[in-house]
């Protein structure tokens, strides 16, 4: 909602709230962060498929993960690639879940 400067009242925690606040948003992201310390737990381990882990958690975070993953780096870009993955997804399904429920969109 804009008020006649232009400007909008609604604040970024107003935002952010209504952006991840679905439940099937949250559930995604929860799925997310489990599957990201999983991977690390995992890495940690002496068993040989250990240097596998990584891919799981990008995986469920494509294709946005993608993207971040093509910047240099290691694990911070990793981090980075899958929180960034994560978050635009769950913005998805939040937005697509309230189109479906017939919720408001904005």
């Amino acid at each position: 909602m804009t008020t006649m400067t232009g400007r909008s009242d609604r604040t970024l925690l107003a935002r952010l709230r209504h952006l991840y606040g679905d439940v099937f948003a949250l559930v995604y992201l929860g799925l997310c962060a489990a599957l990201t310390v999983w991977a690390f737990v995992a890495s940690a381990g002496e068993n040989e498929d250990a240097s596998f882990a990584g891919v799981i958690p990008v995986l469920a975070t494509a294709p946005a993960s993608l993207v971040g993953l093509a910047l240099p780096g290691g694990l911070p870009t990793f981090v980075f690639a899958v929180v960034m993955g994560a978050l635009v997804n769950a913005a998805v399904i939040g937005w697509c879940s309230r189109r479906l429920r017939g919720g408001p969109t904005r």
